[in-house]
């Protein structure tokens, strides 16, 4: 491959010269389509739910995997709980839950916001945070004024807005960490 001196000049910075590398091989993302995102909820016995269970079969959290089929499958959601979809150009990237309980002896703690996972290749784009709004702004709708995350990381959901609330034991009886947001 031939390179033009017009491309790649001495007056570009290093950074400069790097994207214009990334973007002649293709090694940067694309991120055309990303401003059509939509995030949607899921109803019982729709198309979506069945791409949804589509998704989950091929989705590489292999931890959550077989439980999330199981409760999409027999649709084991109830009331106001429910799964979201986000979705680029018409194909499911990422999902969150609402739910009344997660993978802890907590019937006293809800709703919670569950099961947040965005495909490899669709990372870093924020999806994950829109998805949790979008959750959020549901449950407001629905009359709570605060959710609950679950999680063994620290720092990333205090991004989202949520402050750290207490150690808990999941059922496996590992430690986690919970997380509150109070949804304005």
């Amino acid at each position: 491959m031939i390179f033009q001196d017009s491309d790649y000049s001495s007056k570009s910075t290093v950074d400069e010269t790097v994207e214009k590398v990334e973007r002649r091989f293709g090694l940067v993302k694309n991120d055309s389509g990303m401003e059509a995102l939509e995030i949607k909820k899921v109803d019982k016995s729709t198309d979506l739910a069945d791409e949804l269970i589509r998704f989950v079969e091929n989705f590489s959290w292999e931890d959550v995997k077989q439980h999330m089929l199981e409760m999409l499958r027999a649709w084991a959601f109830t009331d106001w709980e429910t799964p979201f979809a986000a979705i680029v150009n018409s194909k499911i990237v990422g999902m969150v839950t609402i739910m009344k309980t997660d993978y802890y002896l907590l019937p006293e703690i809800y709703p919670w916001v569950s099961s947040v996972f965005v495909t490899e290749d669709y990372r870093g784009h924020r999806i994950s945070e829109k998805l949790i709004d979008f959750a959020n702004k549901y449950a407001k709708e629905n009359g709570f004024d605060r959710t609950y995350i679950p999680s063994v990381h620290t720092g990333l959901y205090e991004k989202y807005g949520y402050r750290y609330l207490k150690d808990i034991v999941n059922y496996g009886n590992g430690k986690d960490r919970l997380y509150v947001k109070e949804i304005k």
